[in-house]
């Protein structure tokens, strides 16, 4: 695959590039509500809010929806591969049944706004399936449409699907839905703003001082005060919390292309196993006799393993699948995995009065952004909700319970900030173009990358969150780091955090 391909730009950020940018903030502002992020979650709650009448104010680092909101799948659905069965046994029944009545809800209302707003984003109702493809993995799927049907869903077993393969089994769920993410979000931006919300972009938030009113302080030196904060940046930029020793960054590669209609499969579908695989399409511009095919799998830790190899498994996989396909994109997804399965949606922290986080969606962003967004409004505006107990950061029993996940997660930090040290450097002088390698010098390890004239390019290779060493992703071309998911471009600027600050450029 060429470079060209594996530009990273998804066909949600092609097909709906925003028109101008919304300012950086330049002035000190005092709001009701300072939303940190600007991907569903964060736009969500904004809206939410400026309609129950709050001032609020939006503070994105980058451009709206245009991170990890702008790279989804954007399958809009509360069947999430087999969490149910999980929940029965982990939460009980009741917690089951409040998980999937929140994310229904959150489709329905989602449903709802498309209609009020004349949202033209692609907005289609499709059953959703897990599958599996292997026999001796049906009495999983059996147990997840039984569990995801006590829960409250319409679930079934099947063993009939659109998918031009056959499966062992499946779980369907009708009546999901599938969107394009960025006109969804950008419609959403422009009805916050006619509320009299402000959104600026390129406007880093880089501490928060709690209080009577809150306090951010920001990369453009202008300051935020506000009643009260939301963190909604996909993986929380603030560590007093301790969250990120209860989230596991996982990334996850894309393909996607026009496929003739008559191939559509006419669903949305995931497998959790064999590299994972997800299958979906979605209307292909005013082309009526085509589908654009969107397949995700080959999920990863960031920083880790050969990512071209990984697309073109997955290439691979779609090609021989849907032999019509013509790939035209390739880009990758992150996401954050919570070690108690369920998202952390609510008070920052224990003694949080008027901070707040949404994080470790998991993979289900789109549904549990949309959830979030009513949860934290009937926080923040003194309402109720019957599931802010089951995605209550603060919970302890769950995450005692689950424990052998977070010690795991922990070990797996452990190592790579123990054993990326001890990596043999390659010389420099092998490296070749569009490459990076991390060496050691005498100054301590550096980021090197050999650009595609030849110039190298030398940045620190010590993380800015907490020190771990990133590696190089080749078909992206970014430094990763491996603990906690901070992406950094070849010249060590922040394109994902938890990291705020740029990777020090160094000479070579």
């Amino acid at each position: 695959m060429t470079q060209k391909q594996h530009s990273g730009d998804s066909y949600w950020l092609n097909t709906a590039p925003g028109g101008e940018r919304r300012p950086a903030l330049s002035d000190p502002l005092d709001v009701d509500v300072a939303v940190i992020g600007g991907g569903i979650a964060g736009l969500c709650t904004a809206w939410e809010l400026a309609r129950a009448g709050r001032g609020v104010a939006v503070l994105e680092a980058g451009r709206l929806a245009a991170g990890v909101t702008g790279h989804t799948t954007a399958k809009v659905t509360a069947l999430h591969s087999l969490v149910y069965d999980k929940l029965r046994r982990t939460r009980g029944s009741e917690g089951a049944r409040l998980y999937a009545r929140s994310q229904a809800e959150a489709i329905e209302r989602a449903a709802g706004v498309v209609e009020e707003l004349g949202v033209a984003c692609e907005w289609e109702r499709r059953s959703s399936y897990t599958y599996v493809t292997d026999a001796d993995r049906v009495d999983e799927v059996r147990a997840e449409a039984r569990a995801a049907r006590e829960a409250g869903l319409p679930a079934s077993f099947v063993t009939e699907t659109g998918l031009p393969f056959p499966v062992a089994g499946a779980v369907e769920v009708p009546e999901q839905a599938q969107f394009h993410p960025r006109k969804y979000l950008l419609a959403l931006a422009d009805d916050i703003e006619a509320h009299g919300g402000r959104l600026y972009e390129d406007t880093t938030v880089l501490g928060l001082e709690e209080g009577e009113p809150c306090r951010l302080s920001t990369s453009t030196g202008a300051f935020v005060t506000a009643r009260d904060v939301v963190v909604a940046t996909h993986y929380p930029v603030f560590d007093r919390a301790l969250l990120f020793t209860r989230l596991s960054p996982r990334r996850e590669l894309v393909v996607a292309g026009p496929v003739p209609a008559e191939l559509d499969p006419e669903g949305m579908y995931i497998t959790p196993y064999g590299g994972s695989r997800s299958v979906r399409t979605a209307p292909y511009g005013d082309d009526a006799s085509r589908r654009l095919l969107v397949v995700t799998g080959e999920h990863f830790t960031p920083g880790t393993g050969d990512t071209r190899a990984r697309f073109d498994r997955l290439a691979q996989w779609a090609r021989r699948h849907f032999p019509g396909v013509e790939l035209t994109h390739f880009w990758a997804t992150q996401d954050n995995d919570p070690t108690d399965t369920v998202p952390l949606v609510g008070p920052l922290h224990q003694g949080a009065r008027h901070t707040y986080v949404a994080t470790g969606f998991g993979g289900w962003g789109m549904s549990g952004g949309m959830m979030a967004g009513r949860l934290l409004t009937a926080q923040i505006t003194g309402g109720e909700c019957a599931w802010a107990g089951l995605y209550d950061p603060r919970r302890v029993a769950s995450a005692v319970r689950e424990a052998p996940a977070f010690l795991k997660h922990q070990a797996q930090v452990a190592k790579h900030f123990v054993g990326d040290r001890l990596r043999p450097s390659p010389p420099v002088e092998a490296l070749p173009p569009g490459e990076g390698a991390v060496v050691r010098t005498e100054g301590g390890r550096l980021a090197v990358y050999r650009d595609d004239d030849g110039a190298l390019h030398a940045v620190s290779a010590r993380c800015t969150h907490m020190g771990c060493l990133v590696d190089f992703n080749a078909a992206e071309r970014a430094w990763e780091c491996p603990c906690h998911g901070s992406r950094f471009d070849t010249e060590g600027n922040v394109v994902q955090g938890p990291a705020t600050k740029p990777l020090e450029r160094r000479d070579i």
